[in-house]
């Protein structure tokens, strides 16, 4: 079996991040990277998303594709920036369809201070925000490590 190839898309308002905590979720295998525990993968791929509305969604999946890229993980920043993307639902549904990619919602852990935010903002009471966040969640030490 071949290595799964992954892709990294990242919000554009953190364009300069360098990834140091996705990098670091998918070496320990934390957060969503944890479906890798037993596989062998590597990140093959890492962008913004070009802005809002995901001006370079269409260019970086081509892009991705012709890389052999398998699966994309829509970051963590996605899910936590202040507003969260509300474009994550379009981009994973035209990643899929039109690319075949596996899409999953998130990389590295959501830091506790993220999350203490959110509660106190009620951003993610709706029930599809329980999918969303359900890989990148985790314990409270895990969090807070990813502070």
């Amino acid at each position: 079996m071949s290595a799964e190839r992954i892709g990294i898309i990242i919000c554009n308002r953190y364009h300069n991040c360098a990834g140091g905590k996705c990098f670091r979720a998918f070496r320990n295998r934390e957060g969503a990277f944890s479906i890798y525990k037993n596989a062998e993968a590597e990140i093959a791929g890492y962008t913004s998303c070009g802005g809002c509305p995901g001006a370079n969604i269409e260019y970086l999946g081509e892009e991705m594709a012709k890389n052999g890229i398998t699966s994309v993980h829509l970051a963590t920043g996605l899910l936590v920036g202040y507003p969260p993307c509300p474009n994550i639902d379009y981009f994973s549904k035209y990643l899929h369809e039109r690319y075949n990619f596996k899409v999953v919602s998130g990389t590295h852990p959501i830091p506790e201070k993220y999350k203490l935010m959110h509660e106190k903002l009620n951003t993610w009471n709706a029930p599809i925000w329980d999918e969303r966040l359900q890989a990148t969640m985790n314990d409270q030490e895990t969090r807070l490590a990813y502070n």
